[in-house]
C-alpha cells in the first residue's frame, strides 16, 4: 500500500500537525501502525462513511483517520484519541469530502 498525508486547501497537513504534537512513545506506536498499513495489514481499521479509523489499543486509545483511494493508496487525514473520537471523525469526513472534490470524484 502507498500511504500519503492529505494536504488541505489551506496548505496545512492535518495528519502531520497531529503527529508532530505526540510524545515520542505515542509517535512510535503510530509509526508502527502506519508501517503495518503500508504492508497491507488493515485488520485494525473500522470503516464507515468512506472513512477508516485505525485503533491503537495503547494509552488514551489513539486513532488514525484515513480513506482508501483505489486498491493501493491510503490517504491519512489526522488522528486523535478515544475521548475526542466523535469530533475527529467529523473532521476526517469533511477532509475526505474536500479531497474528493479537489480530485474531481
Amino acid at each position: 500500500m502507498e500511504i500519503r498525508e492529505y494536504i488541505a486547501k489551506s496548505g496545512v497537513c492535518p495528519y502531520a500537525k497531529w503527529f508532530d504534537d505526540l510524545d515520542s512513545m505515542a509517535a512510535a506506536k503510530v509509526a508502527v501502525a502506519v508501517s503495518r498499513m503500508e504492508a497491507g495489514n488493515l485488520s485494525n481499521i473500522k470503516w464507515f462513511s468512506g472513512i477508516g479509523e485505525y485503533k491503537i489499543n495503547w494509552g488514551p486509545g489513539y486513532r488514525i483517520y484515513l480513506a482508501k483511494d483505489g486498491d493501493q493508496l491510503i490517504i491519512l487525514f489526522g488522528g486523535g484519541v478515544k475521548k475526542s473520537q466523535k469530533k475527529d471523525i467529523e473532521k476526517a469526513k469533511l477532509l475526505f469530502q474536500e479531497y474528493k472534490q479537489r480530485k474531481g470524484d
